[in-house]
């Protein structure tokens, strides 16, 4: 196909998902989407995102993630079409999309070294979805960078979007509805308040889930060593600074331990990660 038609073709794609997604959200005269309107837009992100992404065949790492977010999933209380993948990725990263789809990059388990880390992780990332966080950003973008957002998709090379975050930029380039999805949830970082509360309940559902909440507190530590101190000053990041986290999370572990105790099942950190 010519290349100039291609791109155009993009372009047009784009658009016209974009003016869909923005159609029922914060226009005129319009209203905030429902969660059943966004958690249908992301089981599209999410299939688009599976189909054109490389799945692990770590069969171990495959059953720890299935059987960790089952648990966590369970104890968050929440009643989403929950659904896990792993994807065979060097990026330190996992994601929890609004209505419960997750993924975890394969990059990120050494990093965590146990079962009750990634259960910490997981626990953090179902609370920014049970918290409705992205439904807040979704908010936020259409409200603040909608103008932009169209002139940004002139820019598009390759199926490429001018995004503000890296992930964004990933899943603009899939192209389809997961672009469409980059484009208004993930072109923002969470904010500091949604980071603490996401850490907050987080550990809740971890310890709620049978793991030893402290693991949440070790876990960041190691982050912060995997980086190489190269995370930037908290005033320059949305991101509560990894002190202030690990300071955070040491406050709320009493409560955390609380609530682990009365947990059915106790698995302390779990299995080694290997």
């Amino acid at each position: 196909m010519n290349t100039y038609i291609k791109k155009n073709k993009i372009i047009g794609c784009l658009l016209v998902g974009l003016i869909f997604l923005t159609s029922c959200a914060l226009m005129p005269g319009g209203e905030e989407p429902s969660d059943a309107e966004i958690n249908a837009q992301a089981v599209k992100a999410y299939a688009e995102i599976k189909s054109k992404s490389k799945m692990s065949t770590n069969r171990e790492w495959n059953d720890l993630v299935q059987r960790v977010s089952r648990r966590i999933a369970a104890a968050s209380g929440e009643n989403f079409q929950w659904e896990a993948v792993l994807i065979d990725s060097p990026e330190v990263n996992a994601w929890c999309m609004p209505g419960g789809k997750i993924a975890v990059y394969t990059g990120i388990m050494p990093v965590l070294k146990t079962e009750g880390a990634l259960a910490a992780v997981l626990g953090h990332e179902v609370a920014h979805a049970t918290r409705r966080h992205g439904k807040k950003r979704y908010a936020r973008a259409i409200k603040e960078n909608y103008a932009g957002a169209l002139i940004g998709i002139a820019t598009v090379v390759g199926g490429q979007i001018l995004c503000e975050t890296e992930q964004c930029r990933t899943w603009a380039a899939l192209g389809g509805a997961a672009a469409g999805f980059a484009i208004t949830f993930f072109d923002r970082k969470f904010s500091r308040g949604d980071e603490s509360e996401a850490d907050k309940f987080g550990q809740v559902y971890m310890a709620k889930a049978g793991y030893e909440p402290a693991e949440s507190i070790r876990l960041w530590e190691r982050m912060a060593k995997a980086k190489g101190g190269k995370a930037p000053p908290e005033f320059l990041s949305t991101h509560p600074s990894d002190e202030n986290r690990r300071q955070a999370l040491t406050s709320w572990l009493p409560a955390a331990e609380r609530v682990y105790a009365q947990a059915e099942n106790k698995f302390g950190v779990g299995t080694p990660i290997k």
